[in-house]
């Protein structure tokens, strides 16, 4: 038995660069999908009679209805890309891609799972992310809730 076969295997490649280069690039259709909600809810509360100088108020019904759309629409955008390529717009020029732990395309309780604890990773300043730096197979809070995993795909 030589010293190479007792020697633990290499851990993978952190990918949290390129998650993140991916999540700037996601960044921007989902500003779009956000502003077009912004605009439908905002013609929404002025037909609803309410002052057209008057800003909707935070914490208000209006307020929780718009940041749950927004919420939905980018749970949507992101889901569905996994769910038929396994990426994003984002994911795609750094070769990222959303599989199941065995290696599969994951459900859509699966991505949703993922999408939820994602959100609260990133409300929480990220740390979900910045969990793969330590964790043994490299994995973010989501990958592990979710039983997905993020691959970097060789280049073609």
């Amino acid at each position: 038995m030589s010293a190479t076969d007792s020697a633990a295997p290499p851990r993978p490649a952190a990918l949290l660069h390129w998650r993140l280069f991916s999540l700037f690039y996601d960044f921007w259709p989902v500003l779009a999908l956000w502003m077009l909600i912004g605009l439908a809810v905002v013609l929404a509360y002025t037909l609803a009679g309410h002052d057209t100088h008057e800003n909707i108020r935070p914490l208000t019904g209006w307020w929780w209805l718009e940041w749950s759309l927004c919420w939905l629409a980018a749970g949507g955008y992101a889901t569905l890309s996994w769910r038929r390529g396994g990426q994003t717009l984002g994911m795609r020029p750094w070769r990222l891609r959303v599989i199941g732990a065995d290696g599969a395309t994951p459900g859509w309780k699966a991505l949703w799972i993922r999408y939820a604890v994602g959100t609260l990773s990133l409300l929480a300043g990220g740390l979900g992310f910045w969990w793969a730096l330590f964790d043994r197979e490299r994995l973010t809070w989501h990958d592990r809730a979710s039983g997905t995993r993020v691959l970097r795909m060789p280049k073609r």
